[in-house]
């Protein structure tokens, strides 16, 4: 064979081979990119107005504020300067790059769960982000919170790290829907209650949690509060769309289904429906429901109809797709009544995503109600139609009234 034929086929194999090479480094990064999404990154690490994944963006704890951090690829302000082994330290042991413990805000505790395939795939996707020079001090919490050598007493305590294993006897989409939700979901980490030191409640795992002035509500089977009621192909629509059949997306979850579910395959949104609607029904808490002949639910029906019935129809079954029906809402009827009373006041927004491009507003009711109506108004509507919960207090409006006027969301 002569040099140039030999040449030739070196020079042949040498591409093929690096065609294979970029094939599969542009196949991770895709995947990493896709996985990004599963789990929310730019839900925390974009700021309003901000680059991608560049932080900035304040994060309300219990104990005191944290801004999220840079994770582009620039190499001072970033993470272009970390090796693969740092990343999957920081994502799954919660230790950052100088060995320094990291808090549970960023989700560790779940992400834990993860493999290091993905977790690297991950990386691959943010190294061919922007890189943007953005220094931020993230680590705002006032002491004794502020010491970060205390989490690795709160991580023996309440961390557990290891990779998810699929369990037997389940099928393959229960045990996708499980790798979703307890690790790059994270879904947890809003809807479960925590205890005094931040750390979840595990014998409460999903059963509804309260934050940032919302209420995260229960994920399990249970029929009244919880899933129990929704098929998996009303989950899928929920997550997809940011409306179904019976409720609509407002509130914190807007930024879940916009950044992250209204994005994930139908596949894996299936998934996560078959699983979290094999959760055992937990409600949290008992209820005792309001007689139809109290003055207090005459009042709120003669509030309600006046009010809201308009939208929600004097039936409190709503306008599918548009307002959220009232009548059998597992939010309408949780165990916390602080979404609802925070939309009374409020008002709220509902997503709008491209397959349901129309997000219908609620008006604000805070400016022309009192608190003693608002109370009726809602004790009404958590115990018609069939619902049944616990009564709100003008207490519990004045109260929420205070805290909504010292925040700025």
């Amino acid at each position: 064979m002569r040099v140039g034929a030999v040449c030739l086929l070196l020079f042949l194999g040498t591409s093929a081979a690096l065609a294979a090479a970029d094939k599969q480094a542009f196949e991770e990064i895709a995947r990493g990119r896709y996985l990004a999404i599963v789990g929310d990154c730019a839900g925390c690490h974009n700021a309003p107005g901000g680059a991608p994944y560049a932080g900035g963006l304040p994060i309300e704890t219990p104990f005191g504020t944290l801004v999220s951090p840079n994770i582009t690829p620039d190499r001072e302000t970033g993470i272009g300067a970390w090796t693969e082994d740092e990343f999957v330290n920081a994502m799954q042991d919660g230790i950052g790059q100088s060995g320094e413990h990291l808090y549970p805000a960023m989700p560790y505790t779940y992400y834990t769960k993860a493999t290091r395939e993905d977790v690297l795939a991950i990386r691959a996707y943010l190294a061919t982000v922007n890189p943007v020079h953005n220094e931020i001090t993230v680590n705002q919490l006032p002491f004794p919170f502020g010491v970060r050598a205390s989490m690795a007493v709160w991580n023996k305590l309440y961390f557990k790290r290891g990779t998810f294993r699929p369990v037997a006897g389940k099928s393959d989409a229960w045990n996708r829907g499980a790798y979703l939700v307890e690790g790059l979901g994270h879904c947890g980490l809003c809807h479960t209650a925590k205890n005094v030191m931040g750390a979840d409640k595990t014998s409460r795992a999903l059963q509804g949690n309260a934050l940032q002035g919302w209420y995260a509500p229960n994920l399990t089977g249970d029929s009244r509060t919880g899933l129990g009621g929704w098929s998996v192909e009303e989950v899928v629509a929920y997550l997809k769309t940011g409306h179904n059949g019976a409720s609509a997306v407002s509130g914190p979850m807007s930024d879940v289904v916009i950044h992250s579910t209204s994005q994930v395959t139908d596949a894996d949104l299936s998934a996560i429906a078959v699983y979290l609607k094999d959760q055992p029904a937990r409600s949290g808490v008992s209820r005792t429901p309001v007689s139809d002949k109290d003055r207090m639910m005459r009042a709120g029906q003669a509030i309600y109809i006046d009010n809201c019935a308009a939208c929600h129809t004097r039936a409190g079954s709503g306008t599918p797709g548009l307002f959220p029906a009232l009548k059998g809402s597992p939010s309408v009827q949780s165990a916390d009544p602080a979404s609802l009373i925070r939309v009374v006041l409020r008002g709220a927004q509902s997503v709008a995503t491209d397959p349901a491009p129309t997000g219908a507003s609620m008006p604000a009711l805070g400016w022309k109600l009192s608190d003693d109506e608002i109370a009726a108004a809602i004790t009404y509507i958590r115990n018609s139609w069939g619902n049944a919960a616990s009564a709100v207090s003008a207490s519990d409006v004045k109260s929420t009234r205070r805290q909504l006027s010292q925040r700025t969301d």
